[in-house]
Parts: structure tokens; sequence; C-alpha cells
């Protein structure tokens, strides 16, 4: 390669990563999150503004890989009887919603913009395929990929990416130029694909990795788990199936290999890269020359389309016994349009179905619906976050159990086992009704109240409770529930957990009768064990444990009658003069 072509390749990327590096460090400051950044960057350096670049659309195609890795590790995280376990989610709430929404969009374009109804079919099937780009960022991003709205999100998700073959082989049958008899053809090539991908998913890799790890080296591992994603994309694309699709099932069927970790951390850094390089190329790709031309057309689409699929998330969400919150919020990431629709609306376009200017505008509209989601779901959450949900959630009311816990997070989920273990009448409330609402699903009866309120208190059963355990993770409001209950409900023995050790000593100098710093017992065991595994026996681990606390309770003492300077020369800061003796492993 010589200096030109190398310098020709180079600058295009310096390029794109200098626009990146701009762009989305500074809307996420503005608290616009990264995928709009990168959207904006992409416009910036495009055709439509700087031309910095003529093709978006090879480099479109291209960075798809960001999304085909993606969804490999996805599958990683999701083992063959968990997916299995997910069928009914994926074909009832996935089909109900993207049929109703087929619909609804079909009438939409002819009604409101006068389309024929292959032309408003094609338009609406597009726009129904959400950008699995998108959602699952977001839902990663806020760690709820696991939770059970997560998985009916990535279940309609999945859905939705099988649904590209059959909806290319209607485009097909529709295409006047073609008698419509390929699309049973294409429709049996894609089962026959998903057979081979599974059978050697199922036999083929693990003795793969097997044969790869005893080479012993790490290149080898990431070539081999870049030729699996690569590979299970490819045959899925010739298939005319999802390349997303193919690599997320060749990940299933390794989330149960003991190489998997392995291979996780290996493609992380390509997916990082090829995700942020497909978010600046969709960015890229916005035509304005047509939003100039057709701004009020196109603008009109986007919120007709927007309002009509909308209002059937919402309502199907519903359906399927989602809560309002639940809802909204999921209708606030299922908005827009995605990738798969320019697959869609390419094909339409070769078949002679739509015509380029049709394929031109429907593809900004969905470009315009996936750069606006990060602000319409950044709208959503603030307005949600004003009004949480109270569905399913009782109002603590004329509790009258022995012990009253307030707050069930993890440290008060542990703490009540031992009391109920024996009988105990325990009342529970908790201020976050997400919380209240997932304790229920394991049987717990949690009542929503803000503990820091005598009212709630009151209602609580505080006044005729033998002890309150208080047990949420605010230093402050711990503080102010103790105060009120020392001068309310004096009968009551206050158990707090304390945050650090200065909450603990102010909680010692309120005069609680007993207080426990919520790392404390298990730092100790963790210490403890560290002393085992380097050999040192059962007697001299006590031994140490019980110096250790007896200075640890020392120096608490002087603390509260000082600062919290006070007996720091307690602490072991340094090896003891004579460690401690290790006994062989055989004694």
């Amino acid at each position: 390669m010589t200096e030109a072509s190398l310098g020709q390749t180079i600058g295009p990327a310096i390029v794109l990563m200098g626009a990146a590096v701009v762009a989305v460090p500074l809307f996420r400051r503005l608290g616009l999150g990264s995928v709009l950044g990168y959207f904006a960057a992409g416009v910036l350096v495009g055709p439509s503004v700087l031309g910095l670049f003529a093709d978006a659309l090879s480099i479109l195609h291209f960075s798809e890989l960001g999304v085909v890795m993606f969804l490999f590790v996805i599958g990683l995280e999701l083992r063959p009887q968990k997916l299995w376990a997910m069928r009914g989610q994926i074909f009832g709430l996935g089909l109900v919603q993207v049929a109703l929404a087929i619909a609804a969009l079909t009438l939409t374009g002819m009604l409101a913009f006068g389309l024929s109804r292959p032309v408003a079919f094609v338009a609406g099937a597009g726009f129904v395929l959400s950008s699995t780009a998108v959602i699952m960022s977001v839902l990663q991003d806020r760690g709820e990929i696991s939770t059970v709205e997560g998985q009916k999100s990535v279940s309609i998700l999945l859905f939705e990416d099988l649904m590209i073959v059959p909806l290319l082989a209607i485009v097909a049958f529709l295409s006047p130029l073609s008698q419509g008899q390929s699309g049973w053809m294409e429709i049996l090539l894609a089962l026959g694909a998903l057979l081979v991908l599974l059978a050697v998913s199922r036999w083929g890799l693990n003795p793969l990795f097997a044969l790869l790890a005893r080479a012993r080296t790490r290149e080898v591992m990431t070539a081999g788990a870049l030729l699996v994603v690569l590979g299970a994309a490819l045959l899925m694309d010739l298939a005319g199936l999802s390349m997303a699709m193919g690599a997320f099932l060749a990940g299933v069927m390794l989330s149960s290999s003991s190489y998997r970790h392995q291979i996780e951390s290996d493609i992380e850094p390509f997916r990082g890269l090829l995700m942020g390089l497909f978010f600046l190329a969709v960015g890229m790709s916005l035509d304005l020359s047509v939003l100039a031309t057709e701004w009020w057309l196109l603008v009109s689409m986007l919120i007709a389309f927007t309002i009509a699929k909308g209002v059937v998330v919402y309502a199907v969400a519903r359906l399927f016994r989602s809560s309002n919150h639940q809802a909204l919020h999921r209708t606030s990431m299922f908005l827009q349009g995605g990738e798969f629709a320019f697959v869609l609306y390419a094909a339409a376009t070769t078949g002679g179905v739509i015509d380029s200017r049709e394929n031109a505008l429907f593809t900004t509209v969905v470009i315009f619906s996936m750069a606006l989601t990060p602000l319409l779901m950044i709208a959503a959450d603030r307005l949600l976050r004003k009004e949480s949900s109270m569905d399913g959630v009782d109002t603590a009311r004329n509790l009258t159990g022995t012990v009253l816990m307030i707050g069930f997070g993890r440290f008060g989920q542990i703490a009540s086992q031992l009391l109920l273990s024996r009988g105990v009448s325990l009342s529970v409330i908790d201020a976050d009704p997400d919380r209240i609402r997932e304790a229920e699903r394991f049987g717990f009866k949690v009542f929503f109240g803000d503990g820091s309120r005598l009212d709630t208190l009151r209602h609580s059963g505080a006044g005729s409770a033998d002890a309150l355990m208080i047990c949420i993770d605010d230093p402050k409001a711990a503080l102010q529930i103790v105060e009120l209950a020392q001068h309310e409900f004096p009968q009551a023995k206050l158990l707090v957990r304390s945050y650090d050790r200065g909450h603990a000593v102010e909680m010692i100098r309120a005069g609680v009768d007993y207080q426990i710093r919520e790392t404390v017992e298990s730092a100790y065991l963790m210490g403890a064990e560290g002393l085992r595994v380097l050999g040192y026996g059962d007697l001299d681990i006590e031994e140490a444990a019980e110096d250790i606390r007896q200075r640890d309770i020392a120096r608490l003492t002087e603390q509260v009658q000082g600062d919290i300077m006070s007996g720091r020369n307690r602490l072991h800061i340094q090896p003891i003069p004579e460690p401690l003796s290790r006994l062989s492993v055989q004694e």
C-alpha cells in the first residue's frame, strides 16, 4: 500500500473519530445521550452539511457489524432454556404488537397521505421494525435487559428481526417485476439456514474453541470469536435473514460454554467501535435536501406514524398487563423505525413497489425518528419521574406488626429473614414503588410509605411496635426517623443500619439501641477468608478477627467521645512486628 492510499484510508477514519470524540462527550454533558451525539456528528460530516463523505450508505452497511456484534453479546447472556421460556412473549407479545402496528400504519398512510395500499403497507411495515441498536443500547445503559420489562422489549425486537423474511417475501409478491413465486423459496431457504446455524452452534462451536484454547494464543481466540460472529451473520444474510439474528443465535448457543466470558471480552472492543460508527453512518445518511423540498410532508408523516405506532405499543403493553408507567416507558423506546427499514425500502424500490422519491421520503422519516428517540425518552423519563406509578402498590394503613421495618432494599431483605424464620409479626414499608412491586413477585407484602414522616410512622404501627428496624441507605433520613421515634414512640427499640463510620458515630450519640455499619460484617468475613486461603489455621483466624473487633469497638467508643480521627492508633497500617504463625496445610 502506497503512502497516498494509506493517507486516503487514515484520513476519513481520523475525521470520524474526531467528530465522535467532540460530539459524544458534549451531548452527554448536556444530558442528551451518546446516541444523539453520534447522530449529530454524522449529520455534520455527511453529504448534507460539510460533505466530507459522499457514500454514506457504504459506511452504513459496513457499520451494521456493530449491531451484529451487539446482538451476539446479548445472546451470550441468554441461555437456550431462558430463550425457550421467552417463546410465549416472542410469538405472543411480539406478534400482536407487530401485526396491529402494521395495520395501523398502513391505514394511516392510506387515509392521511393518500398512498396506495401496497405503498402504504411498505411504508408502515418499515416503520414497525424498531431500531435494535437504539433500544438495546438504552436497555444496556440502564441495566434493564435482565428485568421483566426488559425481557419483553427483547422479545419484541427478536420477533421484529424474524419478520424481515416474511416482509421481504411479501414485497417480492407485490412487485410488478416478479410473479410472486420466489416468496416461498425464500422462506424455505431461511428456515434451512436457521437449521444449519443451530446445528453448527450446537455441535461445532465448543469443540472449535476447545481446539483454539490449546494454542494458548490470545489472538487466535479473538480471531475465532470474530469468525463465529461474522460467519453466522453472513449465513443469515445469504438466506435473506437479519445478520443480527444470526449472531444472536450463535451467542445463545455459546451462552453455556466455558469460553463465554473470554469470547465476550474479545468481542467487546470491536462492538463498541462499530456501534458508534453505525450511529455516525445513520446521521450521515440523512438527506437534508428531502427535508428542504418536502419538509411539510416529511414532518406530517413523522408525527402521524409516531402517534399511530405509539398508540398501538401502549395498548398492547396494557393488554399484556404492564403497568401504566411501564407501558409509557416501552412506548417511548419503540416510537422509531429502525435499520431494517432501509433493507425493506431498498428491496421495495428494486422491485418497483415504491419509487425512488418515496424511498428517500420514507428513509428520511425513519432516520429522523431514530434521531428523535433519545430526546423523546429523556422527556418521557422526566415526565414519568414526576408522577411515579402507584399501580399495584398499597399505602401503609393500620399496620400492627410487632416489628416495623423501614426500607426493604438488599439490607432489609436479608435482615427480615431471621425474624420471619421465627414467626415474628413484621410490617414493612418502603418509599420505592418499583421495589415494592418487585418484592411482591417473590411473595413479600411491602407497603408504600416515607418513614421520615410522622403520619406515615403512625399509620405503619410505630406506636404499638416493640422495635423499629431502620434499614434505609439515606443517613439524613435515618437520623430524622430516629429523632421522631425517640420523641413519639419511646416504647420501641431502635435498630439502625448505619451508612458508614461517621454515621455510626451519629447514631450512637443519638442513643439508638443498636447500630451496625452496612458493610462491616461482610468485610470481616472477607478478611478472614483471605487468611484462610493463604494457609492460616482456624485458631489464628479467630484470634485475629476477635482482636480486630475489639480494636474497632474501642476506636468507635473513642470517636463518639472525640472526633473522627480519635483512636487511629488502633488501626493496623503496617504488618505487625510478630506475624501470625502460618500453619501447614497438613495440620
